[in-house]
């Protein structure tokens, strides 16, 4: 069953005549884990954006549970690479921020924020500010507002993209844990073939701009699913070297 369904998706930006992606169609599935990989510039943020409503298409549409997309829905939250933290907020404001955007009574804010601050990891850093905070602190309390809001869809503009390696694979075998509770739709954009295969449950593999679905790959590996058990397995192998043979030639070419 389709949750979101990107049909014949073009986005040119008028001001250079520039082609982000072209005739894209892709389906992401109810609680399915997507995962995007691609060269750089190949419209994957943009993308991201036309999903989540705050970028307008030039042609084609992008359906929501069969309900075309046209402004952002409260039942979509989008998590970025820079974290969007306010640093004169506290992390408890932080994340309540998004509750305060959609009219939600002060009043019940603790009862959203508090659950959500815990289950990223953040327990007792409520009254801390940003820059009080570890960047893999910072990403957990962005990832906290998005998930207080109780979306259906989690849309992932390479959110651990900035972190060291350490940070960032604990930051995924989280995620992978909060995906298996809450039960979310994710569309996960990143530049690392392992946290896609890691994460995916496919992996949608783009062409160079202007943007195209090259390959659509079933990862194969079920959920829950163990970081370590995965990377230790042939099928892990096999995907890591047929995507990177898929990517290598247009990344090659973008540094020459």
């Amino acid at each position: 069953m389709s949750k979101l369904l990107v049909n014949s998706l073009t986005r040119t930006f008028s001001d250079g005549g520039v082609i982000a992606f072209e005739n894209l169609t892709l389906e992401v599935r109810e609680n399915e884990s997507l995962c995007i990989v691609g060269p750089s510039g190949c419209g994957k943020t943009t993308l991201l954006r036309c999903m989540g409503g705050l970028l307008d298409p030039s042609e084609g549409q992008v359906l929501l549970d069969g309900t075309a997309v046209r402004q952002p829905s409260p039942s979509v939250a989008m998590v970025f690479q820079h974290f969007g933290l306010f640093p004169w907020k506290t992390v408890y404001n932080n994340v309540a921020y998004g509750l305060k955007l959609r009219g939600v009574p002060r009043g019940e804010w603790s009862t959203r924020v508090r659950p959500y601050v815990e289950l990223v990891g953040l327990r007792g850093f409520e009254s801390a500010y940003p820059y009080q905070l570890s960047g893999g602190m910072q990403q957990r309390a962005g990832l906290a507002r998005a998930l207080a809001v109780d979306p259906d869809v989690l849309l992932m503009d390479e959110p651990f993209g900035s972190l060291d390696a350490q940070t960032r694979e604990v930051l995924q075998e989280e995620l992978l844990g909060i995906l298996d509770r809450a039960r979310k739709t994710m569309v996960f954009v990143t530049h690392s073939i392992d946290e896609a295969i890691l994460l995916g449950d496919r992996i949608v593999v783009m062409s160079a701009r202007p943007g195209r679905v090259r390959e659509i790959i079933e990862v194969g590996f079920p959920r829950p699913r163990d970081v370590e058990a995965v990377r230790s397995t042939e099928r892990y192998d096999e995907l890591r070297t047929h995507i990177w043979n898929e990517l290598r030639p247009e990344a090659a070419a973008a540094v020459a």
